[in-house]
């Protein structure tokens, strides 16, 4: 069949590089449809795939980019033909499994979702996985039952791909937002997506106590470590925190205090491997709820030759909201 254009992450003595060349579609991964890439995305967990400051990348040579939008060329799986319009995240790809950073991939099309009614494919990958895990945080919350009216929601790390959307979700489902961001300049951008407060973000990054003054009734927190230990800290009583990133660490210096002292609860999201329902739900609820004139105001677009740039920026915060790769 040839060869495309794709990233291509190589393990060296060194530690690894980044480059952007030809790549053999006959070293292309086992899977059961092809896919040629319109879209891609850029994602926190890309970063660490494109600069490897953390051992995301477990097979080499990898093709970096976890997530993509595009149109099936061949499939051997039932759900999909060739013409039809999908959407995957997650699932290894970009980790273990060639990933979406090239004009082609191939992959299980049990990793796949057909491509929501009333998104486009540019728009599917402005949400990406980003979008998605702030759906998935969204339903977890709905699930345990808190409500607007139980008090505001707080978003930590609000100026990135997945707080943004979950200020532009929460805001649309009635939610009091405080937003919380260490940039002071974003607080129009935040307040544009629907946050009613800005919140300092170093007011939760320094170690604090067990119990602090209740606050929020709900959060979404993309950031982990400190910074989540006082956010369970102030959570109001029968609260809950999704907890979906680790920008600021993997661990948790908490203690029990906020779960038995005030029944708060601490809800884990996995975007990668989520149910095929599961999945389909979070994008079919994103279709119908994402405001996408937000949506467009948070998103920004690059060519497929740039992507390597953004590495090292998504992993030092300069990056704002959602950032499409033009494939096609």
């Amino acid at each position: 069949m040839g060869t495309f254009k794709a990233w291509v992450v190589e393990k060296t003595e060194g530690g690894q590089t980044l480059a952007f060349r030809d790549f053999d579609d006959a070293d292309l991964m086992d899977g059961d449809v092809t896919v040629r890439v319109t879209h891609s995305t850029v994602n926190y967990k890309d970063g660490l795939a494109m600069t490897g400051r953390s051992p995301v990348v477990r097979r080499f040579p990898m093709i970096p980019g976890i997530d993509f939008s595009g149109v099936v060329e061949t499939s051997d799986h039932p759900d999909y033909r060739p013409g039809d319009a999908v959407v995957h995240t997650g699932w290894g790809v970009g980790e273990t499994h060639l990933g979406a950073y090239a004009e082609r991939a191939r992959v299980k099309g049990d990793w796949l979702v057909p491509l929501p009614a009333g998104l486009s494919p540019e728009q599917a990958m402005a949400v990406g996985t980003a979008g998605y895990t702030a759906m998935l945080s969204l339903m977890a919350l709905d699930a345990h039952g808190v409500t607007p009216a139980h008090g505001p929601a707080l978003v930590t790390g609000a100026s990135g791909g997945v707080g943004s959307v979950a200020v532009a979700l929460l805001a649309r489902a009635g939610w009091h937002v405080i937003a919380s961001t260490g940039r002071a300049g974003e607080a129009d951008y935040l307040k544009g997506l629907g946050a009613a407060e800005i919140l300092d973000r170093a007011e939760l990054a320094k170690p604090g106590r067990p119990l602090g003054k209740e606050r929020w009734a709900a959060a979404v927190d993309a950031v982990g470590s400190v910074t989540l230990a006082n956010v369970l800290a102030m959570t109001k009583a029968d609260g809950a925190v999704a907890a979906c990133g680790l920008a600021q660490g993997m661990d948790l210096p908490t203690s029990v205090a906020p779960f038995i002292l005030r029944g708060v609860s601490l809800l884990g999201i996995n975007s990668v491997t989520t149910p095929q329902s599961k999945r389909r739900e979070a994008w079919a609820r994103l279709a119908r709820e994402l405001d996408l004139e937000k949506l467009a105001a948070m998103t920004s677009r690059i060519r497929l030759e740039e992507v390597g740039r953004l590495g090292e920026a998504i992993l030092d915060g300069k990056v704002r909201g959602r950032t499409v790769v033009e494939v096609a």
